[in-house]
C-alpha cells in the first residue's frame, strides 16, 4: 500500500512539473505556424525539452504502476496531479487560487485516503 502511495506521489509530481514546464515552454513560443523559425524555435525550448521528458519519465512510472497494482486503486491516485499542479501554479505562476479550488483539493486528499485504506 505505502509503496503505490509513494510511486503516486513521485509521479504525479512529475506530470504536474511536466505541465509547469508545458507552461512555460509554450510562453516563449511565437504564434503556432507551420514555418520553419516556429520548429527551431520549438526544438530548442529548454522548457519544453523538460516538458517533454517529465511526461516520459511519468508515463513510464504509471506503466509500472499499472502492471504491479489493480487499475481501481491507482488510478484515483492519479488525481493527486491535480492537487501537485495547484500548488505548483499559485507558487511558481503567482496564479491565485479562490477558497473553493483549495476545498477542491481537500476533497480530492481525502478520497485518495479513501482508496489508500
Amino acid at each position: 500500500m505505502w509503496q503505490l502511495i509513494g510511486l503516486s506521489i513521485i509521479q504525479s509530481i512529475m506530470l504536474s512539473c511536466g505541465q509547469l514546464t508545458l507552461k512555460l515552454a509554450l510562453a516563449k513560443m511565437p504564434t503556432f505556424g507551420w514555418t520553419r523559425v516556429f520548429w527551431l524555435d520549438l526544438l530548442t525550448n529548454w522548457w519544453f525539452l523538460a516538458s517533454g521528458l517529465l511526461f516520459g519519465g511519468a508515463s513510464l512510472l504509471w506503466m509500472y504502476i499499472l502492471k504491479h497494482f489493480p487499475l481501481s486503486m491507482a488510478y484515483p491516485m492519479a488525481s493527486m496531479g491535480y492537487v501537485f499542479a495547484l500548488i505548483f501554479a499559485a507558487i511558481f505562476l503567482h496564479e491565485s487560487v479562490e477558497w473553493n479550488r483549495w476545498l477542491g483539493v481537500a476533497l480530492i486528499m481525502a478520497g485518495c485516503v479513501f482508496v489508500a485504506r
